[in-house]
């Protein structure tokens, strides 16, 4: 009896999660749609102007430079993070000892805690004041805003990579010591390809993940609706509603446009997990072909 109310608990606190998330996404789509009864979609995509207050002309709601901003910086600050983040997994996973290992994900926990306005804080005390010493601009721009959002990445994808090595290491490690196969060999040609879904699946998450970053990608890209270039200012998504949304009057146009660009945002986010889950389902039913298959023989069929 004890036993079906506890299944039963744990059933209505999953459902609450599948409400809230509906709840959210609903809300999100109610307050955007009157937008789109005053400019149309194209538009507001496509378009670079973004003029709320209409001070100096017509009110203009087009967010293409916030969406073009926030894929360049999220997947710049993925591409400068992922060498780093495996050379740390690879270190973890294979070579280092299980006390070393266990500080190093410590450490790696207390990075991940740090809050986003000091690690904005440190970006605009050395990161900032290094590019203005090279004479560009004010010292804030993409690339900036890249590099530091690169570091806060690095706990969650070092993370993600070392626990992917982790598996890949207990399955065919032994085998190829078995075989005679050198350990660098294997992890380079053998688990670092096997794992590669894996690994590409940490990679999106990550780009999701610093799409939603605000408070420092805020501090440090400049905030000015232009193209994105990489020594120039730009702004994100998350950037444009956390410093807009408090002005917007409510039920306004701009209020709306800013709950519009929340939902692009937001499916944004939804397509890249539909794309993680997607290669990992993937993955496994590839896995599921192959299973007849021991680890000796995958090595086997590897090897040049």
């Amino acid at each position: 009896m004890s036993e079906k109310l506890f299944k039963g608990f744990l059933f209505v606190l999953s459902l609450m999660s599948v409400f809230l998330l509906g709840f959210v996404i609903l809300y999100i789509v109610k307050e955007a749609l009157p937008l789109f009864k005053e400019i149309s979609l194209k538009e507001f995509l496509l378009s670079s102007k973004w003029m709320p207050t209409g001070i100096t002309g017509d009110k203009s709601f087009g967010i293409f430079n916030f969406i073009v901003a926030s894929v360049t910086v999220s997947v710049l600050a993925m591409l400068i993070a992922v060498g780093f983040s495996l050379g740390c997994a690879i270190y973890l996973a294979f070579i280092a000892k299980e006390r070393s290992r266990s500080i190093l994900y410590a450490c790696i926990d207390l990075l991940a805690g740090i809050p986003s306005v000091i690690y904005g804080f440190i970006g605009m005390s050395v990161i900032v004041r290094f590019f203005a010493k090279l004479r560009i601009g004010t010292g804030h721009c993409v690339l900036a805003a890249s590099i530091l959002l690169s570091i806060m990445l690095l706990p969650y994808m070092i993370s993600s990579f070392t626990e992917t090595l982790i598996k890949a290491k207990n399955k065919y490690l032994i085998s190829a010591e078995t075989l005679a196969l050198s350990k660098w060999y294997t992890i380079v040609s053998l688990i670092i390809p096997i794992s590669f879904k894996y690994l590409l699946s940490s990679m999106l998450l990550a780009i999701g993940r610093a799409m939603g970053e605000t408070m420092a990608v805020m501090m440090l890209m400049g905030n000015a609706n232009l193209f994105p270039k990489l020594f120039g200012k730009a702004e994100s998504i998350a950037s444009l509603i956390a410093l807009e949304m408090g002005a917007a009057v409510g039920k306004s146009l701009h209020y709306h446009a800013l709950y519009a660009a929340a939902l692009v945002l937001m499916l944004s986010l939804i397509l890249i997990n539909m794309s993680i889950y997607f290669i990992k389902n993937a993955d496994s039913k590839l896995a599921e072909n192959k299973s007849s298959f021991s680890a000796s023989k995958i090595i086997l069929i590897s090897l040049p």
